[in-house]
Parts: C-alpha cells; sequence; structure tokens
C-alpha cells in the first residue's frame, strides 16, 4: 500500500507518494494501438514498455476512434485541395479531439489512476476534463512543424488555427510536458507560453527489443568495403540523394563503399551497382526483425543527411550498434548526435562530397573509428536507451503525483 503524506501547496493540501512503497497507476492514453510496434515509429510500444517496468501499471486508454467527425474532416481536405490546393489535418481537428476527450472521460471514469501519460497526444487531451494529472510526451511542438514537414504544410488557415488551438489547450491541461529535446521544449516555452517549471527534456531510446550487448560492439571492426546504411521511409526529405552523392564521392576517392538503402524504394534514376535496397521490414515479424538488425551489425556508418528531423530514434538505434552516424543539423538532430561522440552533423547545405570527406577522414584512421564505436556505444547505454528515459520519467510523474490535490475522502485517513 502506498505511503501518504499531507503537504500544503498553494493553500491547498497535496498528497506526495514516496516512491518505493507503491508502483503508479498509469493510464496511458493514445488514439493510436498501443501494442502496434510500429506507432509513431515504434515509440508508442517503448514508452508504454519503459513506463511498465520503471514507474508503475500501465493500462492502456485507447485506441480511439473517430470515424463520423474524421469523415467529415477527409471531406473538407479533399474539397480544399481541389478548390484552393491546400490541405486540412483532419486527424488533427477539433471536431476530433472532442470526440476523443469524451471516448477517454468514459473509459477513465470510475478507475483509480494515479496519472494520465499521453504520448503525442495534443488532440487526445486537449479538450480532456480530468482531475488525473495530464503528462505530455512530444518530440515537437505544431508550431514546429507548420512548413518544416510537408504534410504540415500549405494547409488552409483553419487547419493552422485549429492545430494551435490543440496545442494550447493540450499544453495548458498538462501539468508536465515531456519533450525528447531542448529544440522542442523551447518552442513550448517561447511559442506557447508554457511555465518552464513543467517542461522537462528526456532523450528517447532505441526501438530494439534485444540490442547486441556492449561486449559484442566492441568487437566490432570497420569493412573491407566501406558499408553506408541509411534507414528512411521517405527517400526525398530523409536525404536520400545526397546519400548516393555521397557513395559517388568516396568511389571518386578510390574508397570501395556500399549502400544499403532500407525502409524506401529511390527513384529509378538513383542506381548502383553497390547499392541495395531493401524496401521495407517490419520489426512485428521476427524475420524481418532479424534482418534489420544484421544490417546494423554489418554496416560502418550509418548516413542519413535529413532535410527536416525532430529528433530521430534511428540515431538511437545506430548507436546502439556502435555505429557512427553522419547527419545533418536540423531540429533535434544536434542533441541525439553529438559531434565526436557518436557521429557528426553536417550543415543543412552540405552535399555528398562534404559528407564523404567526413566519412573518408574516420574511415582512413583505425584508431579514431575505433574510439567512435566505443563512444557511439557508450552514448546508447548512458542517455539514449528506454531505461535511462524510463527511469528519469519515474522522478518527473512522482513529482506531478506529489502536488496533485488530495481528494477530501483520503484527507481523514493519512496521518499528519
Amino acid at each position: 500500500m502506498a505511503i501518504l503524506k499531507a503537504q500544503h501547496l498553494a493553500g491547498k493540501p497535496t498528497v506526495a507518494l514516496e516512491i518505493g512503497c507503491a508502483r503508479m497507476k498509469i493510464a496511458f492514453l493514445t488514439s493510436l494501438d498501443p501494442q502496434n510496434k510500429g506507432s509513431w515509429s515504434g515509440i508508442i510500444y517503448c514508452t508504454a514498455t519503459a513506463l511498465q517496468k520503471h514507474c508503475g501499471e500501465v493500462s492502456y486508454i485507447g485506441p480511439m476512434y473517430a470515424p463520423k467527425e474524421k469523415l467529415i474532416g477527409k471531406v473538407i481536405n479533399k474539397c480544399s485541395r481541389l478548390l484552393f490546393k491546400k490541405g486540412f489535418m483532419y486527424n488533427h481537428s477539433i471536431r476530433v479531439a472532442k470526440r476523443f476527450a469524451k471516448i477517454a472521460a468514459q473509459r477513465l471514469a470510475g478507475q483509480d489512476f494515479d496519472v494520465i501519460v499521453a504520448p503525442t497526444g495534443e488532440t487526445e487531451t486537449a479538450f480532456l476534463k480530468t482531475d488525473i494529472p495530464i503528462v505530455l510526451v512530444e518530440d515537437a511542438t505544431y508550431d514546429l512543424l507548420f512548413n518544416h514537414y510537408s504534410a504540415y504544410s500549405n494547409l488552409l488557415n483553419m487547419s493552422f488555427r485549429e492545430m494551435d488551438t490543440l496545442e494550447k489547450h493540450a499544453t495548458s491541461n498538462a501539468q508536465a510536458l515531456i519533450y525528447s529535446s531542448s529544440w522542442a521544449a523551447q518552442s513550448a516555452i517561447d511559442d506557447y507560453y508554457v511555465d518552464p517549471a513543467k517542461v522537462h527534456v528526456v532523450p528517447m531510446g532505441a526501438n530494439f527489443a534485444n540490442p547486441p550487448t556492449k561486449e559484442m560492439i566492441l568487437q566490432k571492426h570497420k569493412s573491407s568495403s566501406c558499408k553506408l546504411l541509411f534507414v528512411g521511409v521517405d527517400w526525398q526529405r530523409k536525404g536520400g540523394e545526397i546519400a548516393f552523392e555521397t557513395l559517388l564521392a568516396l568511389e571518386k576517392m578510390g574508397i570501395m563503399a556500399e549502400l544499403i538503402i532500407c525502409g524506401c524504394t529511390p527513384p529509378t534514376q538513383f542506381a548502383h551497382k553497390r547499392m541495395q535496397i531493401i524496401p521495407f521490414l517490419d520489426k512485428n515479424d521476427p524475420e524481418q526483425y532479424n534482418q534489420l538488425v544484421q544490417l546494423y551489425l554489418e554496416a560502418d556508418f550509418f548516413l542519413l543527411p535529413t532535410r527536416n528531423e525532430c529528433y530521430g530514434i534511428v540515431f538511437s538505434e545506430a548507436s546502439a550498434y556502435g555505429l557512427p552516424v553522419i547527419t545533418t543539423q536540423t531540429g533535434g538532430v544536434s542533441e541525439v548526435v553529438r559531434d565526436g561522440e557518436n557521429g557528426f552533423t553536417l550543415p543543412l547545405a552540405a552535399r555528398g562530397d562534404e559528407y564523404a570527406r567526413v566519412i573518408a577522414a574516420i574511415y582512413h584512421d583505425d584508431e579514431r573509428y575505433t574510439r567512435l564505436v566505443y563512444s557511439s556505444r557508450a552514448a546508447y547505454e548512458e542517455r539514449l536507451n528506454w531505461d535511462a528515459w524510463g527511469k528519469a520519467m519515474k522522478t518527473i510523474l512522482s513529482d506531478v503525483i506529489g502536488q496533485r490535490p488530495v481528494p477530501p475522502e483520503v484527507l481523514d485517513s493519512i496521518s499528519i
């Protein structure tokens, strides 16, 4: 049984939960399928697993559906694209948000939860009325996404306004906001005037169920042919053309290189005898999962000249395999990939020849490459894993629960 201690905050009695006395009761709120390892690039599944392991008992309040509301949004989107060449984000509309709030309230009613954790949950929590403290987990704000990602660009003004409203309501409604980078956290403070005391930065981990042991990675040596691994579903946004240029540039420098593309199919003009294309691998399928693991184990570098990125779970995954990352200075990437620790970030304007020069300098220096492999793995073990995330969340959630007002009926049972 939890030990409760009465406290007073701003004149109101609150209850503090002593860590270690009881496991928290966590309502995991998402409209997505929380048990699908592909939801939000696997982040939904991994956050739930980490919370269950380190914080408390997790109950799923989801998935949730709003078919009628989304149908209306789809009609608006279709008409808008035909008439104005502008889109409408029907998954993040006020209609859908109000429907989700109603469903969530019904599922939470009568249940005894200590806290609600809502990953990518602005739409789900914006209009949710509850006495249970809400903790949002995000990698960006809508303000950062607008005109940064293609899906969030060229929208109707109405759509911009509705998403902005959802962000304002959700951030105001939450008792704590967890962002994967200070880039995102600062936007919450600057663009949505969120109290800095509510904002926390906790890096996300690698979405691999069984990453290799440290001993296995420390035995890693570079290949006789420089193997570059590119993992991404969007060839253009992930900088596929620059990755291809890098392969050609390395070849001109006299370095035998290979480029493995996983997750997408490049346009036909991007072809090379030492380029391998694997259109898709499903982590939910054991055989395909093992194939993906093998790609990471055999590669020498993780190359992703991404054009825009909020965080990049793949960078945490590359670090788990001791793979030096060569990527771009954009969004929150520079906080995941630290120059000289687990890779290098290049300016957004850099092209393939610049990426090739960085890779060549490391590849030609055996001692430097080995040091980078070791420090990349260390970055994973110290900060880019879900256990570290879960332990940080335990502290944050305990603090949030500790500030929760004590229900009158509970006060009589607390010994002060």
